[in-house]
């Protein structure tokens, strides 16, 4: 049985009320609004890392810090490429190596990949590739950093609301 849709439109967002998008009050519609609002501010602000390795790459925006976890073996890897079995060769070689300008820049690299390391086992990630937002809420194995940052920022707002309203823990 098809029942009749009224023709007169909402007078909150001038919507036709049978539409399931429809506000019911003015007060609704702008809590609405206000939780948009907050998931768009709340991304403003916020610090997101990438956490991965090149078996699973990730495409980052240019507000996001990439973390590659095998990064460091890679650099160490090219490092001592090429080097010989007799460790005094090696070392005199090696010694060379470190004098040129870009082994200076490689070793800047080593130390930035084991501060990487670092930052992602404080964190205490423990699968890739990972999202983190404010090194404490995390999505994993999303490869979209924009949705993550999104579904983060829908808990939290959530999680904001819920709380004013004395319903449900404090985000942090």
């Amino acid at each position: 049985m098809a029942f009749p849709v009224p023709d007169t439109i909402c007078r909150y967002c001038h919507m036709l009320p049978s539409r399931t998008y429809c506000f019911r009050s003015k007060r609704s519609l702008l809590g609405f609004l206000g939780l948009v609002m907050a998931a768009q501010i709340t991304l403003a602000h916020a610090e997101t890392w990438v956490i991965t390795d090149r078996n699973h790459p990730v495409q980052t925006p240019a507000h996001v810090r990439l973390i590659l976890l095998d990064e460091q073996e890679r650099l160490e890897t090219k490092l001592s490429e090429g080097l010989p079995a007799n460790q005094q060769q090696a070392i005199t070689i090696m010694q060379q190596r470190l004098k040129s300008a870009d082994a200076q820049r490689l070793q800047r690299d080593l130390a930035l990949a084991q501060q990487n390391l670092v930052d992602a086992w404080s964190i205490r990630v423990t699968k890739v590739p990972a999202v983190v937002v404010d090194r404490t809420f995390v999505v994993y194995g999303e490869t979209n950093v924009l949705a993550a940052e999104h579904r983060i920022a829908q808990w939290r707002t959530a999680a904001k609301h819920q709380n004013d309203a004395g319903q449900g823990d404090t985000p942090q």
